[in-house]
């Protein structure tokens, strides 16, 4: 099995932890202040729940859009899959070096599903238990997020289901840094995928990326 698709995936988790932080760092803060400062191992148990929950509804999601795709054979054409997932990695290089935001533009895409599930979520609040916190990271991750867009329709390109969920779980285990440092540790992630010429450089590689992916397209088109 080829592992590069998965690097990449994993790699993109990884890059887009400052962005991640942004839209998690609320939830693991409300999961912390929910547990008393001396009890650690509630709060490491709380805030696990919410991960796994999380990356099982990246995966979930992952699932029924391979499965759509699938469905659709004849309206998307895998090349034409591939030619989006290359088009979208290199909207994310883009984005991370901070020289183009259209990529956000896609997250109002899942805005009407995300619309009637946050009252779902509003209702777990404060968390209480680990069964909560898992739950309100299955709903979390359903939120509109332009990087969990771009790693599902590259995990739809992959040559079977399995690797395409596979795919989607290295993308979700990459965003983990990122969420489970949280407070302090958080900040100085952020701080340090901040740094220009270190997302400059990640930034371009998956540019780089996205258009070999692209080129391989007009390849065996011809």
């Amino acid at each position: 099995m080829d592992v590069a698709p998965l690097l990449v995936a994993f790699t993109l988790g990884i890059l887009g932890g400052a962005h991640c932080i942004g839209m998690c760092g609320g939830v693991i803060g409300a999961l912390s202040m929910a547990v008393k400062k001396d009890n650690h191992w509630q709060r490491v148990l709380f805030i696990a729940n919410y991960n796994l929950g999380r990356v099982l509804s990246y995966v979930f999601i992952a699932y029924l859009f391979y499965q759509f795709t699938a469905f659709a054979q004849s309206y998307f054409s895998f090349q034409f899959m591939r030619i989006i997932a290359g088009l979208l990695l290199i909207a994310m290089g883009l984005y991370l070096a901070n020289w183009w935001h259209g990529l956000t533009r896609l997250e109002a895409i899942g805005g009407f599903i995300w619309r009637r599930l946050q009252p779902l979520s509003k209702s777990l609040l404060p968390v209480q238990s680990g069964n909560q916190a898992f739950l309100l990271g299955c709903l979390w991750g359903w939120l509109p997020c332009g990087l969990i867009y771009s790693a599902l329709v590259y995990s739809a390109t992959a040559s079977s289901l399995p690797i395409a969920l596979l795919t989607m779980l290295f993308f979700a285990l990459g965003t983990l840094p990122a969420v489970l440092a949280a407070g302090l540790m958080a900040e100085r992630l952020a701080n340090l995928l901040k740094k220009k010429p270190l997302r400059v450089l990640f930034a371009l590689s998956i540019i780089a990326y996205g258009l070999w992916i692209l080129l391989g397209v007009l390849i065996h088109g011809h």
